[in-house]
Order: C-alpha cells, then structure tokens, then sequence
C-alpha cells in the first residue's frame, strides 16, 4: 500500500487564552522553592547547632576527664611520694634497728674475748647476745610476712582452735611482759556459758594478730597503766560464729592525723631513729592484712594523752567439740641419745651448729651436703641405721621437696615410714605444709630452738 504524505494542522487561538495560568504557577513554584530552601536551612541550621552542642560536650567531657586523670595522676603521684618518703624513712629507721642489736652482739664478742676467764661476766654478756639476736630475728620477720601478705601468699590454716586456750596462752605471753612494764592487764568475757568454744581457725596467725595488739598496748603505755580486754559473741548464722574484741590501753595515744594512715606500711608514728621504742612499722599492717584475709574487721579509735581503743572482729567457722582434750602429741622421753641422725645442710656453718647441739644432746649425727647425697645414703644403708632425717629445703645439686619425694618412693620398705624432719629457714606456714605435701612429718625453722628440735625429734624418731 502506497504511504500517504504528511499532513500538518495549524490551531489558532487568542494569546491570553494560552497564559492565563501562568503567573500563579510561577508564584506558587517560586513560594515553594522558598519553602524548601527555608526548610532545608533551618534543617542544616539544627543539624549544625546540635553538632556544636555536641562538640561543645565532648569536648567538656574531654576536659573533664582529663581533670579528672590529672587529679588522679596528681593523688598517685603524691600517694608515690608519700610511699617512698615511708620506705626512706623505714629504711633509716631499719638501718638502725639492726645496726643497734648487730652492735651489741659484736661489742659483747669483743667484751667476752678480752675477759674469757670472767665467767660471771662471759654468762651475762651471752644472755644479752640472745636478747639482742631475738630482737634482729623479730625485724627480720616483720619484713617477711609483709612481703608475702603484699603478694597474697599467706596460706591460713584450717585447725581446731580452743578459743579459751587461746586466749589464756596469748595472756600468760603478754602477762609477763606487761608486769616488767608496771602495766596492768585486765580481761572480762561477757560470753554465755554456752558460748561456742571449739572453732577452725589459724592459731599461729591468731596469736600473731593478739601478741601484735597487746604489745603495741604495753609498749605504747607508761608505769601504771592499765591494758583491758573484753570478748563478746555477736551470734550465730549458717555454723558460723562472730566474735569481737575490744581491747583498750591507757598509754601515749595517737594523733588523728596518723590514725587515718597507721595501717599503711613502713609508717610509725614519731618514728625518728632517735624514739626510745624500737619497731618497723609493719605491726599493724600485718594485722590488717590477717584479719581481713579471716574475713573480720579491724577499727581503732584514739586520743592523744588518753590512750587507744582497738575493735577486732573475727568470724569463725564451728567446730564440734573434741571427745578428748587437746594435748600435745610428745612422748614421755624427751631425749635424743642414742639416735642416728641424718642431717643434710649445705652450709657449713649452720651443719656444724646443728651437729655440735644435737651431739651434746646425745644423738650421733652424719652430715651430707645436698639432697641427693642423703638419698644416696639412705639408699645405700642397711635398714635402721639412721633413725631419722633432717633435710634442709633450699640446696644445690637436689633441693629438700624433691629429696623427701625421691627417698619415699624408694622400694625399701622401712624408708616410706622413716621420720623426715624439715629444718630451715623457709619459716612460714605455707612453708611448713609444702613440707608436709612432700611427705615430712614436721617443719622447724631456723634460727633454731633446741628444745623444740629435741622435743620433735624424740616425738618421731621414738614414736615406733
């Protein structure tokens, strides 16, 4: 089919019929136009005040925070300054303290040698001497049980406690001292006839934390003075009972001031090297530490010229009586003669004391150096020839841990059972159980008693 040609049709109307809309439609464009930039202004103007609000209050935050860590870097710096003042000061007051007993021991050695035939004069000079060396042994324990409470190795034993023995062993110790000291001691129970007796509890850390408190009461006191106790029970909750003590002296007091830091190390108050009352500074940091890693409290309240009140509250855990009483575990022949002891010890200064004591105390003693020569020894012998062991813990070649492991494990029968005696300088507790754990039968620490080490060695070596 054949395309047909294009056609154009042209419309004529008048102008004003076209236009007639047009400048609404321009006005209403235009106002909306207007809206819109409107809109969109105040939208950006919000947007950009509460972005300035908002950097307003970071940056008062920031400001703030960073008062905030200035002021605590300022406090740690001063807490830093005030800590190194006491350790400067603990450290002059120390170099003291032990250059003082130090002193006397050399001076009384010196006095002795020079008049070795003035017998009266040699014997008092040596009771001097152990009152000096007792005073060393003292600071040097203080500075130990700091050491391991700050690094949370205190290990609290969990033994049956008679708490009336307790008390009556912690006053007969201060007794004495308090009657040099024309200080008076006075305790009152307000506890029930009823009141429990019997608890678990650490009884070497409960008379450390009592000894402390009593003799700071009589140290701190004057002739005359008095030191009173009272114990009361707080009561009973889920088998366990809370007992508080309050004990109060009429001594020297202490300043407000001080109170607010007497528990933090190394602190003393008018601890100049010059005070008359020697002590390091650690006493009631110590007890601090052990009370509350018994879980009680501990407050103290204080006025100068008056005296010091000291409130200790301590949880125990009930025990049930025991069907006997409590004695102690010696035999009735306390003596050594005739034993044959095996004593290693590495140094040769303290081998040749222990040997020298125990022979004057009738025993034969055979000395090896290290761990693993006392195994070999014994490994070695004929069954009975050594009727116990004195191991020392820290030694070359074989530690004592590994050398009382290794002589239980040998197939000899007689050596499972065969009396194994710690006997170092390792003096704390944990000490004393990691001994046990590695099948010791007892722990005694050095500087050495020798009553004691007698008593213990009968109390073994002839229980059989």
């Amino acid at each position: 089919m054949e395309r047909g040609r294009d056609v154009y049709v042209y419309c004529y109307v008048p102008e004003r019929n076209v236009f007639t809309s047009t400048p609404q439609v321009m006005l209403y464009t235009l106002a909306v136009y207007v809206l819109i930039l409107a809109t969109v202004y105040m939208l950006r103007r919000r947007i950009t005040h509460r972005y300035r609000a908002e950097q307003a209050r970071a940056q008062e935050q920031y400001a703030q925070s960073l008062q905030d860590k200035n002021e605590q870097l300022s406090r740690a710096v001063e807490q830093a300054d005030r800590a190194n003042a006491a350790k400067t000061n603990f450290l002059s007051r120390m170099t003291h303290d032990i250059r003082t007993p130090l002193n006397g021991i050399i001076g009384l050695l010196e006095i002795d040698a020079a008049h070795p035939d003035d017998t009266a004069l040699v014997n008092a000079n040596r009771e001097k001497m152990r009152i000096a060396a007792n005073h060393l042994l003292a600071l040097i324990n203080d500075i130990l049980q700091m050491s391991k409470l700050e690094s949370g190795e205190v290990t609290l034993a969990h033994e049956l406690v008679d708490l009336n023995q307790l008390a009556a062993d912690i006053l007969t110790i201060v007794g004495d001292k308090a009657a040099e000291s024309g200080v008076t001691m006075e305790y009152t129970s307000g506890l029930p006839p009823a009141s429990v007796r019997w608890v678990y509890g650490s009884p070497v850390h409960l008379r450390q934390i009592f000894l402390n408190i009593y003799s700071n009461c009589i140290k701190y006191n004057h002739v005359g003075g008095k030191v009173t106790s009272r114990v009361e029970s707080l009561g009973i909750e889920n088998f366990i009972v809370t007992y508080r003590w309050t004990i109060t002296d009429t001594g020297i007091g202490m300043s407000q001031e001080f109170l607010q830091h007497i528990f933090d190390p190394f602190t003393q108050e008018r601890s100049d090297v010059r005070s008359v009352r020697q002590g390091t500074g650690l006493g009631m940091t110590i007890v601090k530490g052990l009370i509350e890693k018994m879980n009680g409290t501990i407050g103290i309240e204080s006025r100068e010229g008056e005296g010091s009140t000291f409130t200790i509250t301590l949880p125990f855990e009930i025990a049930e009586k025991p069907l006997l009483p409590s004695v102690q575990n010696e035999v009735p022949d306390g003596s050594i003669a005739g034993l044959h002891l095996l004593l290693a010890e590495d140094n040769a200064l303290n081998a040749e004391i222990a040997k020298t004591l125990l022979e004057d105390a009738g025993a034969r003693v055979t000395v090896v150096t290290d761990g693993r020569q006392a195994v070999e020894l014994l490994e070695g012998s004929e069954p009975g020839t050594f009727d116990g062991v004195l191991m020392d813990m820290m030694m070359p070649v074989m530690d004592g841990l590994t050398a009382a492991r290794a002589i239980r494990a040998l197939p000899r029968g007689n050596l499972a059972t065969i009396p194994i005696l710690a006997m170092t300088a390792n003096a704390f507790a944990e000490d004393a159980q990691r001994c046990l754990d590695a099948g010791m039968d007892a722990h005694l620490s050095k500087p050495l008693e020798l009553p004691k080490v007698i008593r213990t060695i009968a109390r073994f070596c002839r229980r059989k």
